[in-house]
């Protein structure tokens, strides 16, 4: 998706905070809150949609290749979120919005249809998993321009947040839904329902592709230079990427954790808890906004969020509620704020590229991270581990704040 333009690129100081407050009330507010709330319809069918349908992935995989199966499709699906974000840089500098978004809806639904018609029909994992990380390559490249237009709209870290939030809370159903749909003895679904999710993963793209009619970015090179990777704010894109090595493994995983620990029927309850968590991630983020707390404070602790709750899944189903209510809230508020930083201080024409890469960190980190889940589950360790990480959080967290009183102190030393 192509980038911004120059007077939409920044929206992190006082007077882009007013617009933001603003927006509804000043000239052309309403036709930009009525944009804002076509592209949040277009991201709650598709998400709905790909969430229930990879939800059903996920339960075949596991039923056919085990957790071992099911975490590297994830994988796959975190490597592909990664190398969208070069993909983005370069796209972004070359077509227009229209043209993008539409080409990547169309190749997103084929290789949704194929990915789970191959798996269906036994194909080779491996190949399964090349599918997988092509589909969420296309997906995130479109998903990169979808945020920098709700940015330009209002790039607050609420506003962000309430985007990823009602994105996260639909995807919790559509997993829900998933997770309840009717499965045969033979452990799949009826020939008949089987087709009609596979359909509805595919079409609920088409009011994402209605939507890019209306995509009015141009290409970056009719808005300024080609932006250079150089520009980018590299040391919070780093931390952001660690943050989630250490807190996203089990809440990327839950599906097929939940499974693992409790039997299929509670991923529906587990979703359902993830969504509440969701929906309660702007309150949190409004209480730290005003603790005025730096990313190096804020940012273990949000991941500190996402896994504590993880202690209690393995002992009895309500303790993974709590930590998918914990994950939820944690992991929709740090995506929100990480994003609404990292727009802040992007560049003129680099807010879409730096947006792909504040994503494409948060998979590189979470790719890692699911990838030493299945090691977790094999030794039964869920709960010590879990501990161990969310204590290391959290005295990451205090280490940084007292490095940073210290800081303030010696500066106040120097002025007096």
């Amino acid at each position: 998706m192509p980038v911004l333009p120059r007077h939409a690129g920044r929206t992190d100081g006082p007077a882009g905070r007013r617009a933001g407050r603003h927006a509804a009330s000043a000239p052309g507010g309403r036709h930009r809150a009525g944009r804002l709330r076509e592209l949040l319809v277009a991201g709650l069918v598709d998400s709905f949609g790909l969430s229930l349908g990879w939800t059903l992935f996920t339960l075949l995989a596991v039923h056919f290749g085990g957790l071992a199966d099911a975490a590297l499709y994830n994988a796959a699906m975190l490597i592909g979120l990664v190398l969208s974000a070069p993909l983005t840089t370069w796209v972004a500098n070359r077509w227009p919005g229209r043209l993008l978004v539409r080409g990547a809806a169309v190749l997103e639904a084929l290789l949704r249809v194929g990915t789970m018609v191959g798996l269906l029909l036994g194909w080779a994992a491996p190949l399964i998993a090349l599918g997988v990380l092509v589909m969420y390559l296309v997906a995130w490249v479109g998903y990169a321009g979808m945020r920098a237009e709700v940015a330009a709209v209002d790039g607050r870290d609420r506003a962000m947040t309430g985007y990823a939030l009602s994105i996260a809370a639909v995807e919790a159903g559509g997993a829900g839904v998933a997770a309840l749909l009717p499965f045969g003895p033979s452990g799949l679904p009826s020939g008949p329902l089987l087709t009609a999710v596979v359909v509805a993963y595919a079409a609920c793209l088409l009011p994402t592709f209605v939507s890019a009619t209306r995509a009015r970015v141009p290409s970056a090179r009719t808005v300024a230079d080609a932006p250079r990777l150089g520009r980018l704010p590299w040391r919070l894109l780093g931390f952001g990427g660690l943050v989630m090595v250490l807190g996203s493994g089990p809440t990327l995983l839950s599906v097929a954790l939940a499974t693992e620990l409790h039997g299929r029927t509670a991923v529906a309850g587990a979703a359902l808890a993830f969504s509440v968590g969701a929906l309660a991630s702007p309150v949190a983020v409004d209480l730290v906004t005003r603790l005025r707390l730096p990313p190096a404070v804020a940012w273990p602790l949000w991941a500190a969020g996402m896994v504590v709750g993880w202690v209690l899944a393995p002992a009895h189903v309500a303790g993974l509620l709590v930590a998918q209510f914990l994950s939820g809230l944690s992991l929709t508020a740090f995506e929100g704020v990480m994003d609404a930083r990292v727009a802040g201080r992007a560049e003129p024409g680099t807010v879409t590229t730096a947006l792909a890469w504040s994503a494409a960190a948060r998979a590189l980190g979470s790719a890692l991270a699911v990838k030493a889940v299945p090691m977790v589950v094999a030794a039964a360790a869920v709960t010590s581990v879990a501990g161990l990480t969310a204590g290391v959080l959290v005295l990451a967290a205090l280490a940084a704040a007292g490095l940073a009183a210290v800081g303030r102190g010696r500066h106040l030393a120097r002025l007096s």
